[in-house]
């Protein structure tokens, strides 16, 4: 029993395209203490960083995945896209053939097919899914607002404060803060807190980030985007998956057991 449980967590992690890699994580940015003296402007200056992030309905991207989760380092490549306010999108590329996994996700209920080993699971909230293959336990409209730089869906700044000459702090109602940093004569949003993630923004090409790292007590992991396109048409079979008549179904606990949070306790789940 344990051997055919252990080969059926081989299959899964590399259906699930994860690849356990070396290496040492990079150390978090160092942000500034205290707290500043107010910002007056501080709805001004949201609004200036805000602008391309909260205009953004449909998103499309390629994320090459690296880091950690649990106690294992990964390291994949997805394309993504995404639809306001909760429509996703996953598909796990594989180096020949069929993808490694496909998650869709459409008003709260997601389905994973595992094309490969034919195994489907239905019915389960996407933001469990998505913890259980890469440890980022978030829903969809959170994931593209991360990834577009809003941090939150639908920000609405109360706050702000000036930490010596380079640094803003933009508090948010529901708990996310914004750290600013000055580029040239422009603020550009360089971290995040909220909900248990610091969030780093450590690359970016125009209005849009190119890098984003997500940090929580049990994950590391930073998504480079490429090939991003917002707000153009997507035809919503995309947030569909064919599922084979014959698709054995998978359940998120076995999915979990072979995924990067295997290793965990259950109250780190």
């Amino acid at each position: 029993m344990a051997s055919e449980r252990g080969r059926r967590a081989r299959a899964f992690a590399l259906a699930c395209g994860l690849t356990v890699i070396a290496g040492c994580a990079q150390r978090p940015l160092q942000l500034p203490a205290g707290t500043g003296t107010p910002l007056p402007d501080f709805a001004a200056v949201h609004a200036e960083i805000s602008k391309s992030c909260a205009g953004v309905r449909t998103l499309t991207a390629e994320l090459a995945l690296s880091g950690r989760a649990g106690d294992q380092k990964l390291r994949g490549r997805a394309l993504a896209g995404f639809e306001a306010p909760s429509a996703m999108r996953l598909e796990g590329l594989a180096p020949f053939g069929q993808p490694a996994f496909i998650l869709v996700s459409r008003g709260g209920d997601a389905t994973l097919l595992l094309p490969r080993d034919d195994r489907v699971l239905r019915g389960a909230a996407p933001e469990a899914i998505l913890g259980a293959l890469t440890g980022v336990s978030l829903a969809p409209d959170d994931v593209q607002a991360i990834l577009t730089g809003c941090v939150v869906p639908a920000p609405k700044p109360i706050r702000g404060s000036q930490v010596g000459a380079d640094w803003r702090v933009l508090d948010l109602a529901g708990g996310a803060r914004l750290f600013l940093r000055r580029q040239g004569a422009a603020w550009q949003l360089r971290a995040a807190e909220r909900s248990g993630w610091r969030i780093e923004y450590t690359a970016w090409q125009g209005t849009f980030p190119r890098a984003v790292r997500l940090i929580s007590e049990r994950v590391d992991m930073t998504a480079a985007i490429s090939q991003l396109e917002s707000n153009v048409p997507i035809d919503a079979a995309a947030f569909d998956v064919d599922v084979p008549r014959d698709a054995l179904p998978l359940t998120l606990e076995e999915l979990r057991d072979a995924g990067p949070l295997r290793g965990a306790e259950p109250g780190d789940r």
